[in-house]
């Protein structure tokens, strides 16, 4: 890719931009000289890498990691031998600490598909040594007490030495002998020796020796003779202190030296992630997706937006080259957005093949291009000298030696800044010549040539830029398919030139001219007709694709709802069978000891067997007529007030009503432990379930209507809830962990966990064992109408 090309689309400021979302500063300057890839492999795999970690950011944050300026020079530097710094030796833990922080950020859901995995998992943290560097280094430029044990007596015995020193040298400035002497009452320090102030002309009367004499000359820093022997012992534990912080540095130096092999390569793999965390915060920035990639040398940008530019001024556009037609000509007026929508182009697909996300919709395309060849002058001066035409023509020069069939060719005003035949002529030349070569063209344009070549040549395709005529501002949306007009009369009008000038020029336009601008006026006119009804047309048609998919989503719900039933209806005829078979066999068995009891007479054991099948025949039926749950009608209610009980006839669930209606008829419930809003004519009366009456009859009993009936004993299911309230927390793990896999094979989706809300050690606890459940998607507490803190609501794999 050429420099200046790129720089012509204002890729370097995307860089620049990208440069300051990454933490590390060989990264920032990284970011500045990146340059477009050409593998398809490589722009997939860095463009999904980039997604990956977007998705990531906008659920969990973005990782905490520290710059640790100056970490991989160190490690070299011990690596040669040297002692560290304290300074290098923190940067070092530093970096050791971001190796341990992107690993538990990335991992914290036990993630292990993703296209990021193995270079993040190749990462080697070593909290130990972290630690120890931590523990012993406390700041740039101090080593901790506890760094060793030898260290730790030093100092005991320095700061023991210098309370002596102390102790002798207030005796001396507190006795009346001595405190004429001194310039002031204090202690101080020179040369590393505790010594007193003594005014100059009493310095002869304090034995010891002078360290420093003050700027004026009039007070002598004079250590007394009696402290002389204390203060070299402090300076030879000093020295000892010295040494025994050497060997702690030199230590904890060779240790960084062990591990540098797999310091530096996790180094680089922290670099690669920092990049790429990087380009999804800008991702995020720009509100940009993931475009998909094709080989076939064609893109297709949809609802595109030029990232400079604020969103709320752009209007989104299409552009797309390479399907249909290999080549765009782009007219309209100066400041159109002509020059914009080539930057927007080129750009976006710089972005992509650099692997960031485009501000565009999702089901843009893009394709791999080897080279993006670009001539734009954004110089927009009045004179458009000689030297200008020049030197877009030695830019254009260059250009068309390095095409070939698998670049991008972008050119602004191409042919401007000469005689208008002489420059159309040559424009259309050039074109020829990038489309011989089986390049794609995007070129903007005044000349009226190219715009009826583009309306006459296979493969080439008109465009304009929108203008809104009343602000004078581009909506940078390009309309396929229509010449642009220039606008130039109505322009200038609005600028201020008088009318009178305006009907003269129009004067002067020749017949074809005008009826060139007409045609060109009533195709835009149609134009934006038929594009407001393909608007209209995709916009039904995403609406009919959302109520499809909702539809589809609800059919497969209702399906495996049907499913589960019949399941469970199958799984306990089974067991009422199993269970009548094993009490036939019972009874079976008992008639027959009943036959060989010889004792009984024949009437006797005839009374037993007539006992016995009575009793148990009832038993039997009792187990193949199993009761039902009796639905029943409930009258509706009329009003509400606080206290009342009712079923909510869309749950068929229990409630108590906490007030009366608001004047929108939804009344405040509580059904268990959730609160929620129903509306009235959702509300029936509880009345419990009579038993059943014998129907002397012997016709059966009918349900209701089934509109008007709802169950009075209405309970939430426990297939996909479990209640724990009560439970310490070691139970409740182990009911959770149960009810987990139980859900889990039977396909549930969404469960809820009641754990209440109390001190929250119970929450908590759940929530730490979900964290590391192997069902678990991921989880949160409920919000208004789900139970709120006292419930967790559950998301299975």
């Amino acid at each position: 890719m050429i420099e200046k090309s790129l720089k012509s689309i204002e890729y370097n400021v995307i860089t620049n931009m990208l440069s300051q979302y990454c933490v590390f500063n060989e990264n920032k300057e990284k970011a500045l000289k990146l340059v477009p890839m050409t593998d398809i492999g490589d722009v997939t795999e860095s463009l999904l890498c980039t997604d990956t970690v977007v998705s990531y950011i906008l659920k969990y944050g973005s990782p905490s990691l520290d710059n640790a300026e100056g970490c991989h020079g160190a490690v070299l530097h011990s690596e040669k031998g040297a002692m560290l710094s304290c300074a290098e030796l923190l940067s070092v833990a530093r970096m050791y600490r971001n190796f341990d922080r992107i690993k538990k950020w990335f991992f914290q859901y036990e993630r292990n598909t993703d296209v990021m995995d193995w270079t993040i998992m190749s990462i080697t943290e070593n909290t130990q040594l972290e630690k120890i560097i931590f523990d012993s280094i406390l700041s740039d430029n101090q080593v901790a007490d506890t760094a060793s044990d030898e260290l730790y007596t030093i100092r005991k015995k320095i700061k023991g030495a210098e309370s002596a020193v102390r102790e002798k040298l207030e005796h001396i400035i507190r006795s009346s002998q001595y405190s004429k002497y001194l310039q002031e009452a204090v202690v101080t320090i020179r040369q590393n020796k505790f010594v007193v102030p003594v005014k100059a002309e009493y310095k002869g009367e304090i034995s010891g020796t002078v360290h420093d004499v003050s700027s004026s000359g009039s007070t002598f820093f004079i250590e007394p003779s009696a402290v002389v022997e204390l203060n070299s012992k402090i300076m030879q534990l000093h020295n000892e202190e010295q040494d025994e912080i050497n060997k702690i540095l030199t230590r904890l130096s060779n240790m960084i030296a062990q591990n540098a092999v797999m310091f530096f390569d996790s180094y680089e793999k922290i670099l690669t992630v920092d990049m790429v965390i990087a380009k999804a915060k800008l991702a995020i920035k720009q509100n940009a997706v993931m475009p998909k990639i094709n080989n076939d040398l064609k893109f297709s940008l949809k609802k595109a937006r030029h990232p400079l530019i604020d969103s709320k001024k752009v209007v989104p556009t299409d552009i797309e080259l390479g399907f249909s037609y290999d080549t765009m000509i782009i007219t309209g007026p100066n400041t159109g957005g002509k020059t914009v929508s080539l930057k927007t182009a080129g750009l976006l697909c710089a972005m992509a093949c650099t692997g960031m996300l485009i501000p565009a919709h999702e089901s843009s395309s893009i394709c791999v291009f080897d080279n993006i060849l670009v001539d734009i002058g954004d110089e927009q001066s009045i004179e458009q000298s000689l030297s200008t035409f020049s030197g877009h023509m030695k830019n254009i020069g260059k250009i068309l030696k390095l095409s070939n069939e698998r670049s991008l060719v972008l050119m602004d005003e191409l042919g401007a800044g000469t005689d208008p035949a002489e420059g159309a002529a040559l424009a259309l030349s050039i074109i020829e010549k990038l489309r011989s070569f089986g390049s794609k063209v995007m070129a903007t344009t005044h000349y009226g040539e190219l715009k009826i070549y583009a309306l006459e040549e296979e493969g080439v395709q008109n465009a304009s830029c929108e203008f809104n005529t009343q602000t004078l501002m581009p909506t940078y949306r390009i309309i396929m398919g229509v010449p642009g007009k220039s606008n130039a009369f109505y322009i200038s009008q609005r600028l201020g030139i008088e009318d009178d000038i305006i009907e003269n020029a129009k004067k002067h336009l020749s017949n074809d001219e005008k009826r060139l601008d007409s045609v060109l006026s009533q195709l835009e006119d149609l134009k934006k007709q038929l594009k407001a009804g393909q608007d209209e047309i995709e916009m039904l048609k995403d609406y009919a694709g959302n109520k499809m998919k909702q539809a589809e989503e609800k059919s497969n719900q209702l399906i495996k709802q049907a499913q589960a039933q019949a399941d469970a209806i199958t799984e306990k005829a089974k067991n009422d069978a199993q269970k009548v078979q094993d009490e036939a066999y019972r009874l079976s068995d008992e008639l027959k000891v009943l036959q060989k009891q010889e004792n009984m007479s024949a009437a006797q054991r005839l009374q037993k067997a007539r006992e016995i099948a009575r009793k148990d025949t009832a038993k039997l039926i009792s187990m193949v007529d199993s009761e039902k749950e009796e639905s029943i009608a409930l009258p509706k209610v009329e009003s509400v007030k606080k206290g009342d009980k009712v079923v909510i006839g869309s749950l068929n669930k229990q409630a108590v009503v906490q007030g009366p209606a608001n004047k929108d008829g939804m009344v405040d419930v509580v059904a268990g432990i959730i609160k929620t809003k129903v509306h009235i004519s959702d509300l029936y009366q509880d009345i419990a379930p009579k038993k059943k009456q014998s129907n002397k009859t012997g016709t059966r009993n009918v349900r209701g209507p089934r509109q008007n009936s709802v169950s009075s004993s209405a309970t939430r299911s426990a297939n996909t809830e479990i209640n724990v309230i009560g439970l310490t927390v070691d139970e409740a793990i182990l009911e959770v962990d149960r009810f987990l896999d139980n859900c889990f094979m039977n396909r549930f989706h969404t469960v809820y966990i009641i754990h209440g809300k109390g001190t929250g050690a119970l929450r908590n606890g759940i929530h730490a064992f979900l964290k590391k459940h192997k069902h678990v998607s991921y989880f949160r507490l409920g919000v208004y109408g789900e139970g709120e803190a006292g419930v967790t609501v559950v998301e299975l794999k």
